[in-house]
């Protein structure tokens, strides 16, 4: 395993390489992505542990979906089992896998109790149990003031995690040493992944605004909710999809390397 460096245009690349792989297969894609939606959500509706046990299973679950933008890629068809690619190899990758979902799992709630010093815990609860977010809410300043030490904390835990899953499944490296070169890629890297986001912003940005044209131009409101859910699909799925990319030229031969047994 080899870490590189890539100059930062790379990351309009990967957005680039994104869209083209998943239109190999679209509907695969955006099933499956709808599918990892599904057992997040199924998972979350357990009590008391439900939210817990998908944060454990989130790193795996990504993945999945990482192994099948890899096969869209390379001209194959996804299959749903995809998913479940990390526990497929042996017990001690399985085992790596399940520590690593536990280390996010404690990191993201240790997130959330940090943010409920400031608004008393709303912003936790939201996230947590769901529930009505109205003007009230949105305007208050302790609310946000969570959300924005919740976007601060998660961004260093985002970078943590970034290839974690990769390198444990590709590379068979342990979750802690997973966690330290994910870490070191995307700070080496910071440029492209800077561009990266800035590109990703700008085309959900151009989405919606074609969208909100053409619906002022039709003149139908309820044609945007007919729109805007399958468009928003589309792109989270294209933008999951991209992620393969940037792992793949931050590891040099990442997508050629077997996972090991």
């Amino acid at each position: 395993m080899k870490l590189q460096i890539v100059p930062a245009r790379t990351g309009s690349q990967w957005v680039k390489q994104g869209f083209q792989t998943f239109f190999k297969q679209p509907l695969a894609l955006s099933g499956l992505f709808l599918m990892f939606l599904a057992l997040m959500s199924l998972l979350s509706a357990i009590p008391l542990i439900g939210s817990a046990l998908a944060l454990t299973l989130l790193p795996a679950a990504t993945l999945g979906l990482m192994v099948a933008s890899q096969e869209a890629c390379n001209g194959k068809f996804p299959m749903p089992m995809v998913l479940f690619t990390a526990y497929k190899n042996g017990r001690p990758q399985a085992r790596a896998m399940l520590i690593l979902g536990g280390i996010y799992a404690v990191s993201f709630l240790l997130v959330l109790a940090i943010t409920a010093l400031a608004d008393g815990g709303q912003f936790a609860k939201l996230y947590l149990t769901g529930g009505t977010v109205n003007e009230e809410l949105l305007t208050d300043e302790r609310f946000e003031l969570a959300a924005l030490i919740a976007m601060a904390l998660y961004a260093p835990l985002s970078m943590l995690f970034w290839h974690a899953p990769a390198l444990v499944y590709w590379h068979g490296i342990s979750p802690a040493k997973s966690l330290f070169f994910s870490l070191v890629a995307c700070m080496r890297n910071f440029w492209a992944f800077t561009l990266f986001g800035l590109t990703w912003i700008m085309a959900f940005i151009a989405i919606s605004m074609t969208i909100a044209a053409i619906v002022a131009l039709i003149g139908n409101p309820q044609w945007v909710a007919a729109t805007l859910f399958p468009a928003a699909i589309w792109m989270a799925s294209m933008f999951f999809t991209s992620i393969f990319f940037t792992y793949k030229d931050c590891f040099e031969s990442a997508a050629e390397t077997e996972p090991t047994p």
